[in-house]
């Protein structure tokens, strides 16, 4: 898309990084961030998000806080997850920009530069977006590609090789903060949001430390979430399949009637049997998706704070926050 037509950015830079018992990485990525920035020339803060971690990442991250101010820690009272601790880093960031990138070095801090050019050329959103993956099992290809593929139709957007890779103007910082809900897909917010937007490619890099900490279950739980949150793609599905199935039945009633009044119908219970089966599995099968989708409604309309931030060092009170349209902390 050409951004000819929008206004130059330029101004102070918010770095938002999630951490979840990411101790081996710390001191590799703070380096890393602190270079890159420091050669764009922009002043920036990096928002360390440490998302309930229960291991040395609180108390490293704490160590660079101590001896460059630019670097700000806050720390969740526990694992909210990480749409939430993307959340907070919004909610807490100052900059003209925002940029969300991971913790494990996966996002190549080099693309930043580029990424803050493209934003200063008067792109609102930039992308990134992975063009080679890292070494990742045939399965898991399969399940990121049916993931973006519907999580892609029901933004109304391309989400091939999608990532959280983000680069957002203030703009569209302020539109994400406004928004309501507590059941976030940041991907999906800020395609939704409908700024102006280019996309970046990069190759994902091999984890510099660790080991991830995305299980096959919990990667099937967060999917599961952010198309339900996002998306009424399976309840339009019941529907669909309700008609069929209601079509199906018409046909075969009427099948049944032509076989009986010439004399040729079937013996016996089985495709009784078999046709009952089908309907009542399908029946269960609906009933299922409307209930979880009743479940997460139910979620929303409690209206818990999406994450609890812990009370910082040297504070009295605890500090409780939502998504809301203030950049305070």
């Amino acid at each position: 898309m050409n951004a000819t037509s929008g206004a130059n950015h330029s101004g102070f830079v918010s770095l938002v990084v999630p951490f979840f018992d990411e101790q081996e990485v710390v001191d590799l990525l703070m380096s890393a961030l602190v270079e890159q920035m420091t050669h764009t020339g922009h002043a920036f803060e990096i928002i360390c998000i440490d998302d309930g971690s229960k291991d040395g990442t609180l108390s490293r991250l704490y160590r660079h806080a101590d001896v460059d101010q630019r670097i700000k820690v806050v720390s969740l009272s526990r694992n909210f997850g990480k749409e939430a601790a993307m959340a907070a880093g919004l909610n807490i960031a100052r900059g003209d920009a925002v940029l969300f990138l991971d913790a494990d070095l996966q996002h190549p801090p080099e693309l930043i530069p580029k990424m803050l050019e493209l934003w200063q050329s008067g792109y609102d959103v930039v992308n990134g977006v992975k063009e080679r993956r890292a070494r990742e099992s045939m399965v898991y290809r399969l399940f990121a590609g049916l993931f973006n593929q519907l999580m892609g139709g029901a933004a109304d957007a391309d989400f091939h090789g999608a990532s959280d890779y983000k680069l957002l103007d203030q703009q569209v910082a302020s539109v994400l903060r406004e928004l309501p809900e507590t059941r976030r897909f940041f991907r999906g917010l800020v395609a939704w949001s409908g700024f102006r937007t280019v996309q970046v490619p990069f190759t994902v890099h091999q984890r510099a430390a660790g080991k991830t900490k995305w299980s096959w279950l919990s990667l099937l739980r967060y999917s599961t979430r952010n198309l339900l949150a996002f998306s009424e793609m399976p309840l339009r599905a019941i529907a669909a399949v309700g008609f069929g199935t209601l079509i199906f039945s018409a046909l075969l009633a009427l099948w049944q009637v032509f076989r009986f009044v010439t004399g040729n119908t079937l013996s016996g219970f089985t495709t009784v049997i078999l046709l009952q089966l089908f309907l009542d599995g399908l029946l269960l099968s609906g009933v299922g998706i409307v209930a979880v989708y009743l479940a997460e409604m139910y979620a929303e309309i409690k209206q818990r704070p999406l994450f609890i931030i812990r009370k910082p060092r040297g504070t009295e009170q605890e500090l409780t926050t939502k998504p809301t349209n203030t950049n305070e902390p």
